[in-house]
This record gives structure tokens, C-alpha cells and sequence, in this order.
């Protein structure tokens, strides 16, 4: 952005609170505008649609439609604001997604004033902005080796789990021992990048692993 251009915000939170406290500090700054206010992602959605911001400052955590969903919306439409995802969470399931999802920085609200308006004006250059916190773990994600595909013996084991089997009768069906299926979980959870049955079953599915049943006919 040129010298002088105002850069013009729209802020979600669901917190009247923490709206009306960055609204206020933004208004003493030259050089800012904020021109909305929403509670929610969707709300968030339809004034970036109607109002067309430079940047909008993102929680993640809303009721309804969340941060990473509203950005993902925002960036599947095209459009042109920038997201600044403001939040009190740095752990890797809240970073990674919204990354993905299409945010141009991650901040966190215990930021300092003057952090938080550099990276409000860095985010408007289009420039990534990142928390120590944040960048540190992106950088782990980055450099740590990305786990191989599942082994046909895995998907065998996780297509049974998907069924309702139990690891006993798992293991009776594919003639192997219980810790044996215990074994074979513990890579699959590796490899997913997950932590238990149930959330292996789901990550699965979302990569086309395993494909829903389709209803037996009467």
C-alpha cells in the first residue's frame, strides 16, 4: 500500500469487549479506519463481501461459523481483504488450519499495541506476520519427516476399527495378535497425525482413505 492509504479494517470477535477496546485503540491511530464490527464468521463474511476492508482482524473461536471457517469462505470467494487472525491460541490445531485456510498472519491478543499495529500494516503489504510462538511451530511441522502412506495391513486394521471392531476381534479377523493391532493403531496414529480411534477413523475419511459404506438394500 502506498504511503498515506488508509488502511481500512473490519474486526470479528464475538466479545463486545475486546471489539470495542481494538475499535477504540485503532480510531487514536492515524492511518486506520475501522469500518465494521461482527460477532460472528458469517456476520464477518457478509460485511467483508458488503464493505470490502484491507484487513480484517479474526478470531478464531466464534459461535456458528469459527475464524478458519469464515477465512477459508472468504478466501474460496476471492476476496481481496487479508486476514489477521487475532487469538489467544498458538497450538498446532489452531495455527495449521488457519494457515491453510488462507490467513495472512497469526497474532496473539496479548501482543503488544505496537506489534499489533505493525502487523496489521505488514498484513495490508500482503506480508506474512506470525507469533514467536506460532513461527516456532510451523518451522518444528516443517522440518519434522513426513510420515510414509498406511501399509495395506493398516488400512485393513483401520477399515475394521471404522466398522466397530474391537481390537480383539480385529486381530481374530486378521489372524494376528491383539498387540500386534495395538501396533499397527500407534503407526497409524503417527502417520495421521492423530491420537486416538475414533479421530483416525475421521482424518481417514477426509483423505480418501477409507470410503463410506454404502446402505445395504432391503
Amino acid at each position: 500500500m502506498s504511503p498515506g492509504t488508509v488502511i481500512r479494517l473490519l474486526i470479528a470477535d464475538d466479545h463486545p469487549v475486546v471489539r470495542d477496546g481494538l475499535s477504540s485503540m485503532f480510531a487514536r491511530e492515524p492511518g486506520f479506519e475501522v469500518i465494521g464490527e461482527a460477532s460472528d464468521g458469517a456476520e464477518a463474511v457478509r460485511l467483508a463481501e458488503a464493505l470490502r476492508p484491507d484487513v480484517i482482524l479474526m478470531d478464531l473461536r466464534m459461535p456458528g461459523m469459527d475464524g478458519v471457517s469464515a477465512t477459508r469462505e472468504l478466501a474460496g470467494r476471492g476476496s481481496g481483504a487479508r486476514v489477521l487472525v487475532l487469538t489467544t491460541y498458538d497450538t498446532d490445531s489452531h495455527v495449521l488450519p488457519a494457515i491453510e485456510a488462507g490467513a495472512t498472519g497469526y497474532l496473539l491478543k496479548d501482543a503488544p499495541r505496537d506489534e499489533l499495529l505493525r502487523a496489521v500494516r505488514a498484513t495490508a503489504r500482503g506480508e506474512a506476520v506470525l507469533a514467536p510462538s506460532a513461527a516456532a511451530l510451523l518451522m518444528t511441522r516443517v522440518r519434522a519427516p513426513t510420515p510414509g502412506p498406511l501399509s495395506q495391513r493398516e488400512l485393513e486394521v483401520l477399515q475394521l476399527v471404522a466398522a466397530g471392531a474391537t481390537n480383539r476381534e480385529a486381530a481374530a479377523k486378521l489372524f494376528i495378535t491383539e498387540a500386534t493391532i495395538k501396533s499397527h493403531l500407534l503407526n497409524i496414529y503417527a502417520k495421521l497425525g492423530v491420537s486416538d480411534r475414533a479421530s483416525a477413523v475421521t482424518e481417514a475419511f477426509n483423505r480418501g482413505l477409507l470410503v463410506p459404506r454404502a446402505p445395504e438394500q432391503a
